[in-house]
């Protein structure tokens, strides 16, 4: 290999690393869309590239009791709207392309993390 093929080469894969490494800070988001309902309300709240990280609120003034997964990640549903779980209660798991709803007689979902 000449001595300006190497340098080239050298210059590129210092380049590529710079370049992941500026882009690793950026915060990453889901891919795809969550849906969330209300089943008495007409309205379908959709979330797209929702940050990975911290508790998101769903924005419904009277929760949600469907969800519909339609992303690449799973995400955790919980009953308050801070993602914390009650004594006893958990949250509850809704795997990538699935969804969820509500018994009838349990309480809305008010919010939600991503599992990553």
């Amino acid at each position: 290999m000449s001595h300006s093929r190497r340098i080239g080469v050298i210059i590129a894969a210092a380049a590529l690393l710079l370049t992941a490494t500026a882009c690793s800070g950026l915060g990453r988001s889901t891919v795809g869309q969550l849906s969330f309902r209300h089943k008495d309300s007409p309205v379908l709240l959709n979330y797209s590239n929702t940050p990975v990280q911290g508790c998101h609120r769903i924005a419904l003034p009277r929760g949600a009791t469907n969800v519909y997964n339609n992303t690449l990640v799973d995400i955790i549903l919980y009953r308050t709207p801070d993602c914390q779980k009650p004594e006893g209660a958990e949250g509850i798991y809704v795997a990538t392309t699935l969804s969820n709803v509500t018994a009838p007689v349990s309480l809305p979902w008010r919010s939600f993390s991503v599992v990553h």
